[in-house]
């Protein structure tokens, strides 16, 4: 069965699990004494328009992994955006495809905004991020983390 995206505001249900992997994909930040609030960031996710947005991949119906397009995302960049951001895959799934199918629904979402282009800081997802077209422009320090700058355009000409 082919992999799909659809806004997560349609799949709110799915919030609970995917904070859990927040948490566990990012204790420093959403962990036990960490700043965030994973579900509170997810619930923020969860709308039909403007910024932030979030998107989720399915397999065979069943929410496989999340991410969300954002205003901001780099400090040293904040004049850019938006930003392909909290993207969450569970380690058990990786490997599917499903990364990529929420970098593609993240551009879909930022072209249907109007958006021109669309912007990612990563230290992990390089190889990802150049497989689907993205191209490197910058890095930077980001709490603490080296992370590569990415970006694409949304419209095709």
């Amino acid at each position: 069965m082919p992999l799909q995206t659809d806004l997560l505001i349609h799949h709110r249900d799915a919030i609970p699990a995917m904070a859990e992997g927040f948490m566990q994909q990012w204790p420093q930040w959403y962990g036990p004494g960490g700043p965030g609030d994973a579900t509170a960031d997810l619930q923020a996710f969860a709308r039909s328009e403007g910024l932030p947005l979030g998107v989720v991949v399915l397999s065979a119906g069943q929410v496989c992994g999340v991410a969300a397009l954002k205003a901001q995302s780099i400090d040293a960049f904040a004049h850019w955006g938006p930003w392909a951001a909290a993207g969450f895959v569970p380690p058990s799934l990786r490997g599917q495809g499903l990364g990529a199918a929420l970098l593609r629904g993240l551009v879909q979402e930022a072209a249907r905004q109007g958006h021109d282009t669309l912007y990612c800081g990563t230290a992990t997802a390089q190889r990802l991020l150049e497989r689907e077209g993205w191209a490197w422009c910058a890095e930077a320090d980001q709490n603490g983390q080296r992370v590569q700058v990415y970006k694409v355009f949304t419209q095709q000409s």
